[in-house]
């Protein structure tokens, strides 16, 4: 623990003052260049630190553990990635890219949220979902064509999705638009912090 003295106290004020997750911290400092050669902790040792009470963080600062129910134990089986994985994504498209994700949300009476963050204004759109299927999904996103009619490829770049099974059509709405879709690895919610860290006040 003493080793990593630094990256606690890093994860300490994320959590604390800008209300990242611990997820959203490891992800951060996993792409991060100045954490490259600095003593981190597993995201798993992290949370674990936080039960024990090792940290000024506590359960009641993480709204979304607290706001999770409690899952039968399951054997998590390999997952395949549904489309272009995020490893192929150009670097250069980091900063204008879209992320995409469901989100079911105590504040909307348990109902499904399309979210869209683009990564770097911070701006976010939200749809009401009938489910959190595919074809809810593809009704919310046929308004993105309503809205922006031909300028949806100079808004909508690329898109970077949860490989949800809701997401699996994102290829053939955007096809002819031109936008790019990737996907992030299977149970790496990190991978999509800013949006991740927009779907915790929902």
């Amino acid at each position: 623990m003493a080793k990593a003295e630094a990256f606690l106290k890093y994860a300490e004020t994320k959590i604390l003052h800008e209300k990242w997750s611990p997820d959203a911290v490891i992800g951060h400092c996993k792409k991060d260049p100045n954490w490259n050669d600095k003593s981190m902790v597993c995201t798993k040792t992290l949370y674990n630190y936080i039960d024990k009470g090792l940290l000024a963080v506590r359960n009641i600062d993480l709204p979304l553990k607290l706001r999770l129910k409690p899952k039968k134990k399951h054997i998590r089986i390999n997952k395949r990635i549904i489309g272009k994985s995020i490893d192929v994504r150009p670097k250069e498209v980091e900063n204008r890219e879209v992320l995409i994700d469901t989100v079911i949300g105590k504040k909307s009476n348990d109902k499904a949220i399309l979210t869209l963050t683009e990564c770097k204004t911070r701006y976010e759109l939200m749809f009401l979902l009938h489910a959190k299927d595919s074809k809810s999904v593809n009704n919310a996103l046929s308004k993105l064509k309503d809205i922006f009619g031909d300028i949806l490829n100079n808004v909508f770049k690329t898109i970077t999705a949860d490989n949800g099974i809701e997401f699996s059509n994102l290829k053939a709405i955007f096809k002819e638009y031109g936008t790019e879709v990737y996907y992030t690895h299977p149970y790496s919610s990190w991978e999509k912090a800013t949006n991740e860290r927009h779907n915790g006040n929902y």
